[in-house]
């Protein structure tokens, strides 16, 4: 079992490089897939992601233990995400097959192969329908429903992390839900209107 992060952190302060991989391995599965819901281009993603990773490591001496290196890492991620989609100058498109890179895609064919070719249609599909519906929420509500369900953070981390209070990030959590349901309420209905 590896040290908690805090315990990393100050090893990597003392110049125990070699514990920053652990850091990495621990939380870049799910800072890809918060990154890759907002930018929704793999390539993008991971650059965002390394770039995160970078900055941690620039930042190492600045890191202070009595507070919670997940928010700290978080806050960074998003404020990449954010400054990456600015200069892009628009929202997020949805991700299509052809977007991916090919190790994504090699993910896809190797979850058809293990699933049925329609199971597998059904789960990419609401995936893109999940992020389209994500891109249309306020990013505030968008982001903080990421933080919530793609990287598992607590109310009180995403709170941390977005710069609001635990009521806030509630709050955000909640809207971006309720108009998220709104919408698929509204589609359902059109769709039985047919």
């Amino acid at each position: 079992m590896h040290p908690d992060d805090a315990h990393l952190m100050r090893r990597i302060q003392a110049g125990e490089f070699s514990w920053f991989e652990v850091l990495v391995e621990r939380y870049r599965p799910a800072l890809v897939r918060v990154a890759l819901g907002m930018l929704n281009d793999g390539a993008l993603a991971e650059d965002a992601v390394q770039e995160t990773f970078l900055a941690v490591f620039a930042s190492r001496h600045t890191f202070n233990p009595a507070f919670h290196f997940r928010t700290w890492l978080w806050t960074i991620l998003l404020n990449l995400c954010r400054a990456q989609l600015k200069r892009r100058g628009r929202r997020p498109q949805v991700v299509s097959r052809s977007t991916l890179n090919p190790s994504e895609r090699a993910s896809i064919a190797e979850a058809s192969t293990s699933e049925t070719a329609l199971a597998s249609l059904l789960i990419r599909e609401r995936s893109a329908q999940l992020q389209s519906l994500l891109n249309e929420l306020p990013d505030t509500q968008a982001d903080a429903i990421r933080l919530r369900f793609f990287a598992g953070l607590k109310y009180e981390e995403i709170a941390q992390a977005m710069g609001v209070t635990l009521g806030g990030a509630k709050l955000r959590v909640r809207s971006g839900l309720s108009r998220l349901s709104e919408r698929l309420l509204g589609d359902e209905e059109k769709s039985n209107e047919l």
